[in-house]
């Protein structure tokens, strides 16, 4: 009996340690979030922009703050990025929030959901924008498109 007593004790700890409900889970949850979020950022940093030179890292458009990762069940995650354009007013937006997501769809090395916004208040039509970038069909007709398409790749590219 006291063996079967230690041994639902172990399966019961183990069970809370996984699913973060243990003080030991609960305390590595945060710390894998924020590992996965800087790989995210690392990923989307060296995004060039279409129109300069520099990437969004350099520009600001992107910052280590403006990923958030979130477990949504065991080994799926959702990640959020918010990013800010150089100017309220940027005809670019759009296509830079689908540099983000064809970037991250093509490297994420883990099973995700991608939402991606512009930070709030930052652009005249944010919502509009939000909209398309977050819609599938949307992303799929512009991928279509052989000059959006190759002004994507070039952002996308690896710096060497």
């Amino acid at each position: 009996m006291e063996r079967l007593s230690g041994l639902l004790s172990w399966t019961l700890n183990r069970v809370l340690w996984l699913s973060g409900l243990s003080e030991r889970g609960a305390a590595r949850q945060p710390r894998i979030m924020e590992e996965k979020a800087l790989e995210v950022y690392d990923l989307i940093r060296t995004i060039r922009d279409p129109e300069k030179p520099n990437t969004l890292e350099e520009l600001e458009v992107v910052t280590e703050s403006c990923v958030e990762v979130q477990e949504i069940h065991e080994e799926d995650y959702l990640v959020i990025i918010r990013f800010t354009p150089t100017v309220p007013h940027c005809s670019l937006a759009t296509l830079i929030g689908l540099c983000l997501r064809v970037k991250l769809q093509r490297c994420l090395p883990f099973k995700h959901k991608l939402e991606i916004y512009i930070s709030e208040g930052t652009h005249s039509t944010e919502e509009d924008i939000n909209k398309q970038i977050n819609d599938k069909e949307r992303v799929a007709a512009a991928m279509e498109n052989p000059n959006l398409r190759e002004i994507v790749e070039q952002c996308v590219l690896e710096p060497d």
